[in-house]
């Protein structure tokens, strides 16, 4: 049984951090911006609260975090009352936060000058995943590190790997969220296509789910497009952030990029339908169903 801090207590966060004490057992102390939630899970899964992210952290062998963007991730690490404050020697810092790869370096190198390790392992597999603790766990960092923490993180993962060096977890997640994208817009056109083509919708997903066209998009999502029902699930707002970290690196790097960017914009036309706190499978929110005659 490890000493275990979790910082960040939102909808993926909550189960992952529940998981973690639930099915390991694992000694845990909690920390969240707002107090309420951190209560709740206590009340739910046992545990302690504690008031800052450093004091969370203290004598702890692992800390976990699963917050907002790249400066809540500072914040907790090497702000005033960060995580990195209170760690000591050989503990490990494993950042669940999806972030730009810079971050992550940054953080990687700021741990190590502390005598602790930085592991960024952003996730894939939405709420859903993460309630049924089923997620896939995309890591950068030291082989050592990845190791001492590795059965920590199969308390709510079934797919853990380590990619490479520091911000290599991050850059796993934009190739992820890129591809995801593309599937939701393909899946959008596809149902909108046979709504209009007055095709049976359900028996066109039991036919070509079975083929080359099958995704997970299409095997969860279908039936909720096909209702436009969005309000659940992975956020527009959020989306739109990964992509822009996403179009940020490929400037970087030279990849072209030509899709995904065009799909942002997309988004943006849903955010401005007010969805930004839908589904992202709400593409297809865009595409106008057919009129009646």
């Amino acid at each position: 049984m490890a000493k275990v801090a979790w910082l960040g207590l939102g909808v993926m966060g909550y189960p992952m951090a529940g998981h973690l004490k639930r099915r390991g057992g694992h000694d845990l102390v909690v920390y969240n911006r707002s107090a309420a939630k951190a209560e709740r899970w206590r009340d739910e899964f046992g545990g302690e609260i504690a008031e800052t992210p450093a004091l969370a952290a203290r004598g702890c062998d692992a800390v976990f975090a699963c917050v907002g963007n790249d400066d809540d991730v500072r914040a907790v690490t090497t702000g005033p009352d960060g995580a990195f404050q209170t760690m000591t020697g050989g503990a490990v810092f494993i950042d669940h936060t999806t972030t730009s790869a810079d971050v992550a370096r940054e953080l990687a190198k700021a741990a190590h000058g502390r005598g602790l390790s930085f592991l960024d392992c952003p996730v894939s597999g939405g709420q859903a995943g993460a309630e049924g603790g089923v997620l896939t766990v995309m890591a950068g960092g030291d082989d050592a590190a990845f190791a001492k923490v590795e059965p920590l993180i199969a308390c709510f993962a079934r797919s853990i790997r380590l990619m490479g060096q520091s911000g290599s977890g991050q850059l796993a997640k934009m190739a992820n969220q890129i591809a995801v994208a593309g599937v939701v817009q393909g899946l959008s056109e596809a149902i909108n296509f046979a709504e209009r083509a007055g095709l049976d919708v359900e028996a066109l997903i039991a036919t070509i789910s079975k083929g080359a066209a099958q995704s997970w998009q299409m095997e969860n999502r279908w039936r909720t497009m096909h209702d436009r029902e969005f309000e659940f699930g992975f956020a527009v707002d959020w989306i739109r952030k990964d992509l822009g970290i996403c179009l940020e690196e490929g400037a970087r790097n030279g990849a072209d990029l030509p899709i995904t960017r065009l799909i942002d914009t997309f988004y943006a036309e849903v955010q401005a339908l007010g969805g930004g706190r839908w589904d992202t499978s709400s593409l297809i929110a865009r595409l106008k169903p057919q009129t009646p005659e």
